[in-house]
């Protein structure tokens, strides 16, 4: 199947019991078990539930790959890739991630023995350079948030297992989404995503989903999963699996809005920096052009004026863009990343990684494009 019809029919199939071709909302614990020690496919919702079951069938569907995994939110989904590791292991990163991902390696599992090597992953180089015989993982975003920066995953993905096959390769693919690049068919080893923001889509759900194709590993995640309970509800799981059936449409007029907004910004006299890879100059540009179907629905930029405050100024006058810390939603968002989406990573590292005051991100929505650049206009020109 093709991606759109995969977003609709992959991995899916009527219930059994009804004939649905929606699965049902499975609100329930546990389940009848038909003799002592009886082999059968749901006993504890915790190891496995219908509704989830669907939702991770269409999830390893999308991504090309073979085991799908549902949690409760992005942040656990990560965490259960760290819990395959043990301590003075080595896991090189990017020196631009999300927050909350730099405050979990950071202030969780160094306590815990692990070691963390951050690099400007835009270049395979770096990321060669920091392997050691202590490396076994690479955990990537691209595009990263909220700096846009892009890794080539492929050659990243190559280069790092001619060092040594054993290391893993997680790619963080929230932004992008499988509409836009499947980092598994690049050689990644894992998949994560924040389904929170464009699989689920509606500003309605808050889950992480890991997606992984070695049957090994897939077990080793479903252990930990299951052993430490970081799932996903049903209810979660409906209106996840119902998010994902409109992604390709929706992630089309995103991509479509965030491209106009982005080429708007870039000749306004009142920016500075606009980050988006779907731009030329962007340092970027070619290997997004090779790994990405389009450049997906985020768009960050910095004012030419690069105090806090003209930042601030900005953000308490815009109107259709919601002030919120989330992305993906069809709804139109904007973020300061400095003290939002980053505010838990120390100012000199924060700085460091190039994530400045000044730095605006919007999750540009599926909202007419020309009533979104009026918005933008009105409120650069106040």
């Amino acid at each position: 199947m093709k991606f759109n019809t995969k977003t609709i029919h992959g991995g899916q199939k009527p219930e059994k019991a009804t004939g649905a071709i929606v699965p049902p909302i499975f609100q329930t614990s546990t389940y009848a078990q038909s003799s002592i020690g009886a082999d059968q496919e749901y006993n504890y919702s915790r190891g496995a539930n219908p509704t989830r079951t669907a939702l991770e069938d269409s999830l390893a569907s999308i991504e090309n790959g073979t085991h799908g995994f549902a949690f409760s939110s992005g942040l656990a989904a990560i965490d259960c890739v760290l819990r395959t590791l043990k301590p003075g292991d080595e896991i090189i990163a990017g020196n631009d991630l999300y927050g909350g991902t730099y405050r979990m390696f950071t202030r969780l599992f160094e306590k815990y023995g692990l070691e963390f090597t951050y690099v400007n992953t835009n270049s395979v180089e770096n990321i060669s350079k920091a392997i050691t015989e202590k490396t076994k993982l690479v955990w990537l975003e691209t595009p990263t948030n909220p700096l846009m920066k892009i890794a080539d995953i492929k050659a990243i993905c190559n280069t790092v297992k001619d060092v040594n096959s054993t290391i893993l390769i997680a790619v963080d693919n929230t932004f992008a989404t499988p509409y836009l690049q499947k980092p598994l068919d690049l050689g990644a080893d894992i998949v994560m995503h924040s389904v929170s923001k464009y699989l689920g889509g509606h500003s309605d759900v808050l889950m992480g989903a890991l997606i992984v194709k070695d049957a090994k590993l897939a077990e080793e995640l479903h252990f930990i999963q299951f052993a430490a309970g970081a799932i996903a509800g049903p209810m979660d799981s409906f209106l996840a699996l119902r998010g994902i059936k409109t992604l390709h449409i929706r992630m089309q007029r995103h991509c479509e809005n965030a491209r106009a907004v982005a080429r708007f910004l870039n000749a306004h006299s009142k920016v500075g920096t606009v980050f988006y890879p779907g731009l030329e100059d962007h340092p970027g540009y070619e290997i997004a052009k090779k790994q990405m179907k389009h450049f997906g629905g985020v768009v960050s930029f910095s004012l030419k004026d690069e105090s806090k405050e003209a930042a601030f100024n900005f953000l308490e006058n815009i109107k259709l863009f919601t002030l919120a810390e989330s992305l993906g939603g069809v709804e139109s968002m904007v973020n300061h990343s400095a003290t939002m989406s980053h505010a838990s990573m120390p100012e000199e590292e924060r700085l460091k990684a190039g994530i400045t005051d000044a730095i605006i991100r919007l999750s540009v929505g599926i909202e007419d494009e020309e009533d979104l650049i009026a918005d933008l206009e009105r409120t650069l020109n106040l």
